[in-house]
């Protein structure tokens, strides 16, 4: 039987079915004498959403709630965040607070110089919306 897969030890195309291992098919190359196994096809998230919840990580959201907006589980987002390295600056001084909204409700956003002054903020695109996350100094009470 000869498959479309390359061996990886030898990058042969002839080879033929060994079995099954770990409910993967099990190849033999036929010019190396090598076994091997098919990659499993992992269900693999879109690049954009692995993007967004970094940033959103980094920007001091928590991973629960990053799961909330972006509907992704927080147990990837903290894989993410271990695979690449990403520290988020700890700071006591600010929170980050954050509102969705579409394009009409940011404009409208933006017409009051009120909401621009006193923190920090950052926009950041949502799927069809937006998010605006601003950092406010904590009250001493």
């Amino acid at each position: 039987m000869m498959s479309q897969l390359r061996c990886p030890k030898c990058e042969s195309m002839e080879a033929t079915k060994s079995g099954v291992v770990g409910g993967r098919q099990r190849y033999k190359c036929r010019n190396c004498g090598y076994h091997y196994s098919v990659a499993k096809a992992g269900k693999e998230t879109n690049p954009y959403y692995v993007i967004k919840a970094l940033q959103l990580y980094v920007e001091g959201v928590s991973y629960r709630e990053i799961e909330r907006l972006l509907g992704v589980s927080h147990v990837s987002v903290m894989n993410w965040v271990k695979k690449y390295g990403v520290k988020a600056p700890r700071q006591t001084d600010y929170h980050p607070t954050y509102k969705i909204l579409n394009q009409k409700e940011l404009a409208e956003f933006f017409q009051h110089p009120e909401n621009l002054k006193g923190s920090g903020m950052m926009i950041t695109e949502l799927g069809d919306k937006y998010m605006l996350i601003k950092w406010e100094r904590f009250r001493q009470g």
